[in-house]
């Protein structure tokens, strides 16, 4: 449907870190009609404040950033108007963040070299009250939905495992012990189905559980 002349602009509220790409975005949304750019944010925390501050129709909201991540973001904004339309942004369809992000309440995710035409599509579904998830990530978040979580414990000890390091240093960095440690890696394994530590990596690589920094 065109957008209407006459009825209230979509007030969007655009996140990400990369200045590039959020005013890539804050260009494409400018030229039309019937949306407003009511306020950016580079990071989560920042993004809160400027939703606290506007309180936006839509965030376009990157999932990876630095101080406060995507998925948080959409947990505190969500708990405090539980009515937000929030599209998430993200490179990978594989993301795992996606899956947690819908999880906590986004309403939609664009891939960030989604076509222009189309990020205004969703934009304005999504504001009409509509969920946009793709057959493909559909079938992926069916077949996420199906396997046990990590605990928060447990991705900290495998986004550990991920940097090399062995359970001593792990349960040195994490304040717990040795023993702890490995309980939590053997239910890491089972949880990732996976045969061994590097096998339980190379899965939640694969997966967008943990990333390379």
């Amino acid at each position: 449907m065109p957008p209407n002349e006459t009825a209230r602009s979509i007030r969007v509220l655009v996140v990400d870190d990369h200045p590039i790409v959020r005013q890539g975005l804050v260009s494409i949304l400018e030229g039309e009609s019937d949306m407003e750019i009511v306020g950016q944010a580079s990071n989560g925390n920042e993004a809160i404040e400027q939703f606290r501050l506007h309180q936006p129709d839509v965030v376009l909201l990157d999932l990876r950033m630095p101080e406060l991540g995507g998925v948080e973001v959409i947990t505190t904004v969500r708990a405090e108007s539980p009515d937000a339309n929030i599209i998430m942004l993200t490179i990978y369809d594989t993301d795992e963040a996606i899956y947690q992000g819908l999880r906590a309440g986004a309403r939609a995710y664009l891939l960030k070299d989604t076509p222009c035409d189309e990020i205004l599509e969703v934009i304005r579904a999504v504001y009409e009250g509509r969920r946009c998830i793709s057959a493909m990530v559909g079938e992926k978040l069916a077949a996420r939905m199906d396997k046990p979580m990590l605990s928060d414990r447990e991705r900290q000890v495998i986004d550990l495992m991920a940097t090399g390091k062995n359970n001593r240093e792990i349960g040195a960095g994490l304040s717990i012990t040795e023993h702890t440690v490995r309980f939590h890696v053997n239910n890491i394994l089972s949880k990732l189905g996976a045969n061994d530590r590097a096998h339980a990596i190379v899965l939640a690589l694969r997966q967008g559980i943990v990333q390379l920094h």
